[in-house]
């Protein structure tokens, strides 16, 4: 009398089942616990499709405008001012290459810079929009535009430094090899560039990689660059692999979503405009006004797509990382307001 009476299907009567540990709390598009590749993923998709507003209107407004300044500047500019016609002159002299050479990089260089423009600034917004996102709330673009405007000069920084630092290293490994040949050693001097060209390669990628989070790190905790590229090393330390797969998996999707969309475009301003594919591929013709505009809408769309996935990963990556090291779900679930961990802290945010 007063046991627990015979087992049933679920456990023992009057004591209950055991039914594993409750599921984590959820309250917006991830739940607030170590986080897999897939709900990562599904995060940054989740965040397009509950705030689809804020998103795509952030996406697109950053696309429309980044593509009106590259079209403007490759139609009126760069197309008089550019002369790549020697690359493709058998009898062309060494300054002729040498000059054909460095108007195509200094077109390339300006089209890049553009577009590193417009993608930091969507960068740095959904940033915002996904840190709120994680917990439940909405924010309109005027808001992400408010907190994360005081940090869009560090991030630009941010952004030219980590690739510098890659390039620097791989020009330190080439170095040795480069001024053995200079000297006389031809081929002893090309070997040793290769080797320390790779080798170089790799540290690079290494530090770049150790460095992938600076920039939720500068947004969310609105670090200074040393401090967030100091926080990026901390969090990916132990993780590298981890974090280099999900990264290099985020840019495949986003990259074969881009083709998909432009390449098509690509063709059909080809089609439309006559020899504008044969221009575009040899870099020789001008592009025509109808081909740029007309490719132009497919890197819009494009790039209106692949901007949220790109840096909603980085972002839930973070997230994930500060989750496993620091608790952070715990911080996150009373800015959430979720009952049974506290009143929300003075100050907290999101990240």
């Amino acid at each position: 009398p007063g046991g627990p009476g015979a087992p049933g299907p679920g456990g023992y009567r009057g004591w209950g089942a055991w039914q594993g540990p409750p599921p984590a709390a959820k309250p917006g598009v991830i739940p607030l616990r170590p986080l897999g590749v897939g709900e990562i993923l599904d995060g940054a998709v989740s965040t397009m499709r509950a705030h689809w507003r804020t998103v795509l209107g952030i996406s697109l407004s950053v696309a429309v405008l980044t593509e009106i300044v590259v079209v403007l500047l490759q139609g009126l500019v760069l197309n008089e001012s550019v002369d790549t016609e020697a690359l493709d002159d058998p009898s062309a002299t060494v300054g002729e290459l040498t000059r054909a050479l460095s108007d195509t990089m200094l077109s390339s260089g300006v089209v890049l810079l553009v577009t590193l423009l417009g993608t930091i600034v969507a960068t740095a917004l959904l940033t915002m929009v996904t840190s709120r996102a994680v917990l439940g709330k909405s924010v309109t673009i005027a808001e992400a535009w408010q907190d994360s405007r005081p940090q869009l000069a560090k991030l630009f920084g941010l952004t030219l430094l980590i690739p510098l630092i890659g390039v620097a290293i791989v020009a330190a490994g080439t170095l040795p090899g480069l001024l053995i040949a200079l000297a006389g050693a031809s081929e002893a001097g090309a070997g040793l560039a290769v080797l320390g060209g790779l080798g170089a390669g790799v540290a690079a990628l290494w530090i770049v990689i150790r460095l992938s989070l600076a920039s939720p790190a500068l947004m969310l905790e609105k670090q200074g660059i040393k401090k967030a590229l100091t926080r990026s090393a901390k969090l990916v330390r132990g993780s590298w692999w981890r974090v280099f797969g999900i990264q290099l998996l985020a840019a495949i999707i986003a990259n074969v979503v881009a083709s998909i969309i432009v390449i098509p475009f690509t063709f059909i301003a080809g089609a439309v405009s006559g020899d504008g594919v044969t221009g575009f591929l040899d870099s020789t013709g001008e592009l025509g006004w109808t081909f740029l505009i007309v490719s132009g809408v497919g890197s819009v769309i494009g790039s209106m797509l692949t901007f949220p996935i790109t840096a909603g990963v980085t972002v839930l990556l973070y997230i994930d990382q500060r989750i496993r090291r620091e608790a952070l779900d715990l911080e996150l679930a009373r800015a959430a307001g979720l009952p049974g961990h506290g009143p929300t802290p003075p100050g907290a945010s999101g990240s």
